[in-house]
């Protein structure tokens, strides 16, 4: 199983608009892949439902629920906190969050991480202080796995310079769980990745039409 990439949700039922359920649908029809379930405070059994609805709507398009916490509630992906457990548990895809270097140098088989906040957020206001795109771009190029920026990260343009600091991708809560239109939103942060991961291909798209594909053995 990969690490995630791209533009990833982490959920939160309290702000969720219309219900988690179908926040998750419309973001997964607007092109998101990844879903991180965090929800702990629910009883298992309750979260553990919470988890097969949310694998059913990622299953049709061959996307990825990660459990927050140790216990996948029966699938293979979770994601740690920075506090623990250590070691990591041997489950297929492991995460853990951090928040600096320090952190960062603990990781032993996990493989990825998130870091945060690389701008203020309103989810959690006066957590920080941010890294801002600088700091990220140093954890990056110290950190052998990737890693994810999380932290009040709501438009495109913070998408691409993320991108550009070398983020594997985007792990985002507030923009998405109260977005008026989490399919438009979804597909306009998506886009942006796409197009930062992308920018040769994506610019002669644009000023030419799709690129044509070049021989195997232009010279035979």
């Amino acid at each position: 199983m990969t690490a995630p990439s791209g533009v990833v949700v982490l959920t939160d039922r309290l702000v969720a608009r219309g219900g988690l359920d179908r926040v998750v649908a419309e973001a997964v029809a607007g092109g998101v892949r990844w879903v991180v379930l965090r929800e702990k405070d629910l009883p298992r059994a309750e979260r553990a439902a919470l988890a097969a609805d949310l694998r059913a709507i990622l299953a049709d398009v061959g996307g990825t629920l990660v459990v927050a916490g140790p216990d996948p509630l029966g699938g293979d992906a979770v994601h740690l906190p920075a506090a623990g457990p250590y070691p990591p548990p041997p489950h297929e895809l492991v995460g853990r969050s951090c928040h600096n270097q320090t952190e960062l140098t603990r990781l032993t088989t996990e493989h990825y991480a998130t870091v945060s906040p690389v701008h203020p957020t309103r989810t959690k206001p006066g957590y920080g202080p941010p890294l801002g795109t600088d700091g990220l771009r140093k954890l990056v190029d110290a950190t052998p796995v990737p890693l994810l920026a999380l932290g009040g990260i709501e438009t495109p343009e913070q998408v691409t310079a993320c991108v550009k600091a070398g983020a594997a991708g985007v792990a985002v809560l507030g923009a998405l769980m109260r977005a008026k239109d989490p399919t438009k939103t979804a597909a306009t942060l998506t886009s942006a990745f796409q197009e930062a991961v992308t920018p040769e291909l994506t610019q002669t798209a644009t000023n030419h039409g799709p690129p044509h594909p070049q021989p195997r053995n232009p010279g035979k």
